[in-house]
């Protein structure tokens, strides 16, 4: 059983339908759904957590699948049982945490040499994307913030 740090009742829903021809709308959607965390509920179903940028972020998708030919709407919705709102927060979760792991990995294979400030800010960048979109706060964040600036503290050369 997933134990939630914070609770949300409301969540926001895009169900989605794009042509599959030409694909390039359905990558970008793809892209953009996954750089905002959105969880997948279902086949054209995805979910956010409720908020007032979260459900602008869903409404400018939809507004675009409709100019590339598709059909869109946004919902707000309750989960009707607790197990479904701890599947969505845990998916939701999973998908940062698994991001985080990747940052900590590629930090430490940089971290017995030394490492340019671009890297570093790269690095920085990624958990910034990461942050954005981790609405649970999941375990590996601040161990990979922490690594990031270490590397930068301790192996950045002057």
């Amino acid at each position: 059983m997933v134990t939630q740090q914070r609770q949300t009742e409301e969540w926001a829903f895009l169900h989605h339908r794009l042509p599959r021809e030409p694909s390039a709308p359905r990558i970008s959607l793809w892209r953009a759904l996954r750089r905002l965390g959105a969880v997948l509920v279902g086949d054209g179903l995805v979910a956010l957590p409720a908020s007032d940028r979260t459900v602008e972020h869903l409404e400018w998708l939809a507004a675009g699948i409709s100019e590339n030919g598709g059909e869109a709407s946004v919902w707000i919705a309750r989960p009707t049982t607790r197990r479904n709102a701890e599947r969505l927060v845990e998916q939701s979760r999973e998908s940062a945490e698994s991001d985080y792991r990747a940052v900590i990995r590629e930090a430490a294979e940089t971290s017995t040499e030394p490492i340019d400030r671009r890297s570093v800010q790269r690095l920085r960048r990624q958990l910034h994307v990461i942050e954005s979109r981790d609405f649970f706060q999941a375990p590996s964040g601040r161990t990979a913030r922490a690594v990031v600036e270490s590397i930068a503290r301790d192996k950045v050369p002057a």
